[in-house]
């Protein structure tokens, strides 16, 4: 009975248990995608973040490893990162080749600028997190939001300009993150027959007519303040500069098409409608 108690009691012995998971630890690239982690209830994996990612505030205590497209990745390896969470717009790719050589897993999540692309990032980050039913209530705030925006009772012409640096204004064309914007909430962008941006021109501006100039707040800043683009000759020949019409919102709440999108769209529809009663 030697041999049958011998193995039993190896058989009875306790396995070896598997080595623990390494904690996550998330660097996040880019505005949105870092409100996507707070939304989803993940700020507390989060240990570093790129200078655009600035809301929510506690966001901003955070290291800040630079901007997403002019990465350094021994800036972000110092955080021993377990997981770097971006979309394609970071960069260079060298520096995201180099995180990932290092071990590092890079997950860049879908990138369009519009409703749908809000949903598809919401989703894959839910995936990515593992909070799939977070994500999915998400995207149903946001569909129930979209879908309870007041209807402007015409469409303005909207003029969405930007400041480069305070040196130079352009305006957004079409397939932009303004464009996208402006379209959403019914109105139209006074800017076609091109996409991205381009300078600010006198005879741009006559043709355009837009009835109302939207900027972003740091735009804004960097332009000089309002009172600069009352200044601005290519403006106020338009029916927006006549008529001051400036709608000026959060740079990122208004271009970022993040988890506060329905906030976002309100805000703007609310603010053109008030152009639209006062004289």
């Amino acid at each position: 009975m030697i041999i049958p108690l011998l193995w039993l009691s190896l058989g009875c012995a306790p396995r070896p248990e598997a080595p623990p998971t390494p904690a996550l630890r998330i660097v996040s690239l880019g505005g949105p995608v870092t409100e996507l982690v707070y939304a989803l209830g993940r700020g507390d994996t989060l240990v570093g973040r790129d200078t655009s990612s600035m809301f929510p505030e506690e966001a901003l205590r955070l290291p800040d490893v630079g901007y997403h497209r002019q990465l350094s990745a021994e800036g972000v390896l110092s955080l021993a990162p377990t997981l770097v969470l971006a979309t394609a717009h970071a960069g260079p790719p060298e520096a995201v080749d180099q995180l990932r050589a290092a071990g590092v897993t890079v997950l860049l999540l879908p990138e369009e600028a519009t409703a749908e692309g809000s949903r598809a990032r919401t989703l894959a980050a839910g995936e990515a997190l593992d909070r799939k039913q977070a994500a999915q209530a998400l995207v149903e705030q946001l569909d129930a939001g979209l879908l309870g925006l007041s209807p402007l009772t015409k469409a303005p012409k909207v003029m969405f300009v930007y400041a480069r640096g305070g040196v130079a204004l352009e305006v957004a064309g079409q397939e932009t993150a303004a464009d996208e914007m402006i379209r959403l909430v019914g109105a139209q962008n006074a800017i076609s027959g091109y996409t991205g941006y381009k300078p600010l021109t006198p005879e741009a501006a006559i043709a355009a007519a837009p009835d109302v100039l939207l900027m972003t707040a740091r735009g804004l800043e960097s332009a000089g303040g309002e009172a600069t683009i009352w200044e601005n000759p290519a403006l106020m020949a338009t029916p927006a500069g006549q008529n001051r019409r400036l709608i000026v919102m959060d740079d990122l709440l208004l271009l970022g098409f993040g988890p506060r999108l329905p906030e976002a769209a309100r805000q703007l529809t609310s603010a053109l409608a008030e152009t639209q009663t006062s004289p």
